[in-house]
């Protein structure tokens, strides 16, 4: 399930894959249910509910067929009046549809009428609110006692909240990639994983230190101090240290960005030590789940100075590439982009926090620079045997 709530603010909801709210902590749950002029539809047991969140972030649009197009729900939640989570619900359909909850104790955008809800069981306290072809309404779950009234004047909108999670997620990394061997679908896994760690949904140190370690280190990126972590960290680090695999390796580059930020000069330079020794593992082919799916995309666009080290999909031949922000050590990242002239590809990059030796070894061969920043034409690139999917 996704996580919904705000950052800085302890409260937190899962929202199930048909769109219900299941607080934290015991509050009941916000179902809801639509009327058609079919029957009514219950969302938990309809085939035909599909949910995605929005660009990948924590804006979560869950889409119910009804005769005649969909009824579309988006969840978010905004810091508006101490914290609220708003259920927006807006009508495709060409035909009026009547929505209900199961909650009286929300905020609305109009008077709660007092009939009778015909057609199906609810509990006591649920109420229906009709809705128009192509209209839109919303409720609101406050984010601490309990009220009712009218959903707060002004309001963020859902596509402000993407744009708020968007500009969160993207201070540690940006990546516009094509369609084609699942590119776009990585990059928006990327922000839905930093999403749910701003959130706080981070493994325990206890249970997966390379987990851990690789969290903190997106949080770090995204902006958060890191002091209160280090215990933590450097256990984790010494549970990786013997860790002879991928997982230990990229874990620990991202401790030493976390040591790096937090002027940890002496701890990072003991694990440099211990990293120069070891014998670094080959990525795993297919991307990982979790928050290891983070670093293993932008091992496939930059490995220390070394840009696609594994070259390029076929089926990025000819379309554009954006990356922002990709490691390439320890307090050292870069940017490129990629534009083609005919079968040659033109390559723009510009490195942040000091300029390193970059290279393209399986698209490139001979092509190196040190430059900060720059542009130059690589000749055109073999079919690479490299896969995303």
């Amino acid at each position: 399930m996704i996580t919904t709530g705000v950052t800085g603010q302890p409260w937190r909801a899962s929202i199930t894959p048909w769109g219900s709210i299941e607080p934290w902590g015991g509050t009941p749950a916000l179902n809801w249910f639509v009327a058609a002029d079919d029957r009514w539809h219950i969302p938990s047991d309809e085939a035909a509910v599909r949910q995605q969140r929005v660009e990948g972030t924590a804006v979560v649009e869950t889409r119910l067929r009804v005769p005649n197009g969909d009824v579309v729900q988006r969840v978010y939640s905004v810091a508006d009046a101490g914290g609220l989570t708003i259920v927006e619900i807006e009508n495709e359909s060409t035909m009026p549809v009547a929505v209900a909850f199961d909650r009286r104790d929300v905020l609305t955008e109009r008077p709660v009428a007092g009939v009778p809800i015909e057609g199906i069981e609810l509990p006591p306290g649920a109420f229906v609110l009709p809705l128009g072809h192509k209209a839109m309404l919303r409720v609101a779950i406050v984010h601490g006692v309990q009220r009712s009234g009218p959903v707060p004047a002004g309001a963020a909108t859902a596509m402000q909240v993407v744009r708020g999670w968007l500009s969160l997620t993207e201070r540690a990394s940006r990546f516009v990639l094509p369609d084609g061997e699942r590119g776009a679908s990585l990059a928006e896994a990327v922000t839905a994983e930093r999403c749910e760690l701003a959130l706080g949904s981070i493994p325990r140190c206890d249970d997966d230190p390379a987990g851990f370690a690789l969290a903190l280190g997106e949080l770090v990126r995204m902006g958060e101090r890191p002091d209160h972590w280090i215990p933590e960290l450097v256990d984790a680090v010494e549970r990786l240290g013997p860790q002879a695999d991928w997982d230990a390796d990229v874990a620990l580059a991202a401790s030493c960005r976390v040591l790096a930020a937090a002027g940890e000069t002496r701890a990072r330079r003991d694990l440099e030590r211990i990293m120069v020794g070891r014998t670094r593992s080959a990525a795993p082919d297919q991307p990982p789940s979790g928050v290891r799916a983070v670093a293993w995309l932008e091992s496939q666009l930059a490995d220390q100075g070394a840009l696609l080290p594994d070259g390029l999909p076929s089926s990025w031949l000819g379309q554009p590439v954006e990356v922002y922000g990709v490691p390439t050590g320890d307090t050292t990242s870069v940017a490129f982009a990629l534009r083609w002239h005919g079968e040659r590809p033109a390559v723009l990059w510009e490195q942040a926090g000091g300029p390193i030796e970059l290279t393209a070894p399986s698209v490139a061969p001979g092509w190196s620079t040190s430059d900060e920043k720059g542009e130059t034409l690589w000749p055109p690139p073999q079919v690479a045997d490299v896969s995303f999917a």
